[in-house]
């Protein structure tokens, strides 16, 4: 039997420092938002929350990435999925800030992600999507009166 060799694993420092920049970001944007509790727990405060989360995930990924293994590339990278992905996440960002709403960019992210994840039936899992954005959006602004991205789904609810 070998032993695990000290290697080095580029993949993780590089996970780990886009995890740092996005805190970085989060932290920034937490520091300038305006709106302040005048008691309690303010808006920012769960941006610092999440900060933190990333903080700690990015530790995790510099651990990891100078471990001990010998099977630090057993799984080769699945591209076709990370490119779905990304393009879930481009496709709530675009849609959010071109306008067109919550509803309709939290409907690309649930197929686009499912699409990732080896599901094929793209017009269902857009119902779906559909779906559970329009029951997010009525919990969110209905319920606890929290204003999502409005675009022209949402004014027609």
């Amino acid at each position: 039997m070998e032993t695990p060799s000290r290697s080095f694993n580029g993949p993780y420092v590089i996970v780990g420092v886009a995890l740092l920049a996005v805190a970085a970001i989060t932290v920034w944007d937490a520091s300038t938002m305006r709106i302040r509790a005048q008691y309690g727990v303010g808006a920012d405060a769960a941006s610092y929350l999440i900060a933190g989360f990333l903080v700690l995930l990015a530790a995790g990924h510099f651990i990891g990435a100078f471990r001990k293994s010998d099977d630090l590339d057993a799984e080769p990278t699945d591209w076709r999925a990370i490119g779905w992905i990304a393009l879930a996440l481009t496709g709530l960002v675009s849609a959010i800030g071109l306008g067109a709403g919550f509803i309709l960019g939290s409907t690309l992210l649930f197929a686009f992600t499912a699409r990732a994840f080896g599901r094929r039936a793209l017009l269902v899992d857009l119902l779906i999507g559909a779906a559970l954005a329009v029951l997010v959006y009525f919990l969110f602004h209905g319920l606890l009166t929290l204003h999502l991205p409005e675009g022209p789904l949402e004014r027609l609810l």
